[in-house]
């Protein structure tokens, strides 16, 4: 399934046990809304949430916001039962948690279209275990539905014994890892929480530091986070217009047969201009308020 370019800046998770936060959410500036069903909603509140999500789903008002449903392990009663009330109630994915083998993402789909959910549905996973990032590379492959990764970097921590405050540097091996395994498959990835709210230089620090390491965005836990995620994830102006100057060179460079030209003395060849692409549609997404 060919990927569809689309901003995922900012990645806010939102209890699907909580109505007053659904309703909120169709107002917020978020690119992605993460309606969970998994650890954010407690056990004994999984099926009222679950028929929460479903009803806030169908009765839509979400803009263009993505809307992605974490439901529970769908190797259990309970993840089967999530995907089978959100396949076809109008999520735009499906993110499975604790991913660690390409199974998991098979018997989803499987769900999925028993369901009746569209075809090409997207599933998106979590990498948040040590087993789950060394095998990623086998997970993904050959996997059409699947369309995004997202870091669970608080799980990982945990499990590897180190912290996922400040530099992240016990982290940083297997962060640039799961990238490089997602732009070999050619799927987005979404950065790890950072929990501290009221540490906004922190946050920013974090920010700063998925995109340097090749994170499309950031999964966050409060709307307060969303503003410097949208920024630190965004596109200027100045990259926008960058974009638009090497489309247009290579635009009069195709009609004249030159698979290349130069712009601001730079040779431009097709893998630039792909990125100038990405990059611009990504931008005019972006570029107005959320409606």
């Amino acid at each position: 399934m060919k990927q569809t370019i689309r901003p995922r800046r900012s990645v806010l998770y939102m209890p699907g046990s909580n109505a007053r936060a659904l309703e909120k959410a169709r107002e917020l500036p978020a690119d992605c809304l993460v309606l969970d069903l998994e650890d954010a909603v407690a056990p004994d509140a999984k099926a009222a949430a679950r028929d929460q999500v479903v009803e806030a789903l169908q009765a839509g008002g979400y803009g263009d916001r993505e809307l992605v449903v974490r439901v529970n392990d769908p190797n259990s009663e309970l993840g089967e039962t999530d995907i089978d009330a959100v396949g076809a109630a109008g999520a735009d994915a499906i993110l499975l948690p604790k991913v660690e083998s390409a199974e998991t993402i098979s018997i989803a789909g499987d769900s999925l279209n028993s369901a009746g959910a569209p075809p090409a549905m997207p599933v998106w996973i979590m990498a948040e275990t040590a087993r789950g990032i060394l095998d990623l590379d086998e997970i993904v492959a050959n996997q059409p539905r699947l369309a995004a990764i997202v870091m669970g970097t608080s799980d990982l921590a945990k499990q590897l014994r180190v912290s996922p405050r400040g530099s992240r540097a016990g982290l940083v091996h297997a962060l640039s890892q799961t990238v490089l395994t997602a732009r070999a498959h050619g799927l987005d990835i979404i950065d790890g929480v950072h929990l501290a709210l009221n540490d906004a230089d922190g946050f920013r620090d974090a920010c700063i530091q998925g995109r340097e390491l090749g994170f499309d965005g950031k999964s966050l836990i409060h709307p307060r986070q969303i503003a410097t995620a949208n920024e630190c994830f965004g596109i200027s102006e100045a990259d926008a217009e960058s974009a638009r100057e090497i489309l247009a060179a290579w635009e009069i460079a195709s009609q004249a047969g030159s698979g290349v030209t130069v712009v601001r003395g730079q040779l431009i060849e097709q893998l630039h201009v792909d990125e100038a692409q990405r990059v611009l549609t990504i931008f005019e997404a972006t570029a107005g308020p959320k409606e």
